[in-house]
């Protein structure tokens, strides 16, 4: 398998993580513990532990910035469980050289961004567990990492699960657009209070035709596009567009979210203006 050439040619396979579960308790340190007692060759890099809780589409938005830049044969364990212990499938699927194991929630078809994964199982062998009799509230210890680490040493999906053909879906909110205006939503708050929209360069400018515009959103109306924070004065909102070319509202040296009251969810309503031409301060 192509695939799993790339892997064992690394001298220390990489594990990714990604949970909502948080840093104050011992739910993040059992499944490192599991990873490394089954492949102790292993690098674990915590993508993050803090992804709202049950947040299955921010921890794809997440995911999405990030595992582009991890090798090929890299495994990616995303434990973001609302239905544990339900019907819902645990699988693993490859895509693109990268594997992913963690519950069927239609995470993992965000991530594949309308491709079908180059193959999928469905994660019922219960050799390659932690017990064949699972708790059913922590699916992550007992079924996803271990079958993560066996995939880290070498096994191959054919080992762990059953082949299946398809998994649940789930697609990312677009923005909605006329030549007045675009209305997109926030769908990310980073740590900085910066609020990250679902509109992207290419949709705004598409529709600008440079023309001056007006942003509203939560109790702010934003008229700055700039190409880094500094260029607004220290306390004053802009808007620029990310190093993923998505647009985020923020304010130079201060929490955007908190000052602005802008959440995860809040509307963004861009309205360009024809009155009068751009003032050029991009």
């Amino acid at each position: 398998m192509q695939h799993q050439d790339a892997r064992l040619s690394a001298t220390r396979p990489i594990i990714t993580l990604t949970t909502d579960f948080g840093n104050r308790d011992g739910y993040v340190a059992a499944m490192k513990g599991t990873l490394l007692s089954i492949a102790p060759e292993a690098q674990i890099v915590d993508v993050t532990n803090e992804v709202p809780a049950q947040d299955v589409m921010g921890a794809a938005h997440v995911m999405a910035g990030v595992v582009p830049y991890f090798p090929a044969g890299t495994v990616h364990l995303v434990v973001v469980d609302p239905g544990v212990g339900t019907e819902r499938r645990g699988i693993a699927l490859s895509v693109d050289g990268h594997f992913f194991v963690g519950p069927d929630n239609g995470l993992f078809s965000l991530l594949a961004n309308r491709r079908h994964p180059d193959s999928i199982v469905e994660l019922d062998r219960a050799a390659f567990w932690l017990s064949d009799r699972p708790s059913s509230t922590f699916h992550g210890r007992y079924i996803f990492a271990p079958v993560a680490a066996h995939l880290a040493r070498g096994r191959s999906l054919e080992d762990v699960g059953s082949r299946i053909d398809d998994i649940t879906t789930m697609h990312w909110a677009l923005p909605i657009s006329d030549r007045q205006g675009i209305q997109g939503w926030v769908v990310h708050v980073d740590a900085f209070g910066n609020c990250i929209t679902n509109i992207s360069r290419e949709a705004f400018e598409a529709i600008r035709e440079n023309r001056a515009f007006k942003c509203y959103a939560g109790n702010a109306i934003l008229d700055r596009m700039a190409n880094t924070y500094a260029r607004a004065q220290p306390g004053d909102n802009l808007m620029l567009f990310n190093s993923e070319d998505a647009l985020e509202l923020a304010i130079n040296r201060g929490n955007a979210s908190e000052m602005l009251d802008i959440r995860k969810g809040t509307s963004v309503n861009i309205v360009f203006l024809d009155d009068r031409q751009s003032d050029g301060n991009v």
